[in-house]
């Protein structure tokens, strides 16, 4: 039998076999370098295409942040004309009452009896005023108590007033205003 030496194929194979693992591996590692490098430009890319998308949510943001604002300031104002035209619009509705209340006071008013002083707040009348005697004072309250306007004197008080006369008065009474029946079913 012949010897054959395969101790030289054997090596020559091996060490081939060593360069092609080698060639291998390091393709595998420029692959795995490849993909690592890859993956994170993908990443940095996604990152950034996020920020880009908080920043213009941002923007957008501000921007409506600023319309919420001029709608609120709108409707602020808007507000305030309303109120104001509900103010407007009551004076007018009030003005021929006023008329009509000013117009009862004078009819009210008996001989011998004058005021001094006016004033109004809400639906009450304050009146201070001078009369020849006490028994004007009575007069008066009665001719307001029967007006259809005014409701309720109260007399609050009397003092003698003497540089006006020997029986003469000065009195502060308060006397509500009162619509007619048939003049709140109108006005509404």
């Amino acid at each position: 039998m012949a010897q054959i030496n395969l101790l030289p194929w054997r090596e020559e194979r091996r060490a081939e076999r060593k360069k092609e693992f080698l060639i291998l591996l390091a393709a595998v590692a420029v692959l795995g370098a490849g993909l690592v490098l890859l993956g994170d430009r993908i990443v940095n890319g996604q990152i950034d295409y996020q920020e880009a998308r908080n920043q213009y949510l941002k923007e957008n943001i501000r921007v409506l942040d600023k319309q919420v604002a001029e709608i609120k300031d709108l409707q602020r104002r808007r507000n305030q004309l309303i109120e104001r035209m509900r103010v407007i619009q009551e004076l007018q509705g009030n003005r021929p009452i006023i008329v009509r209340v000013l117009d009862q006071l004078v009819r009210t008013v008996p001989d011998g009896v004058f005021y001094t002083n006016l004033s109004s707040k809400d639906n009450l009348i304050s009146l201070i005023g001078i009369a020849e005697s006490n028994n004007r004072v009575s007069s008066l309250m009665r001719r307001l108590d029967g007006s259809d306007w005014l409701q309720q004197p109260n007399l609050e008080s009397v003092r003698a007033a003497t540089q006006y006369g020997d029986q003469a008065a000065t009195f502060n009474l308060k006397v509500k205003v009162q619509l007619p029946a048939s003049d709140e079913g109108a006005g509404e």
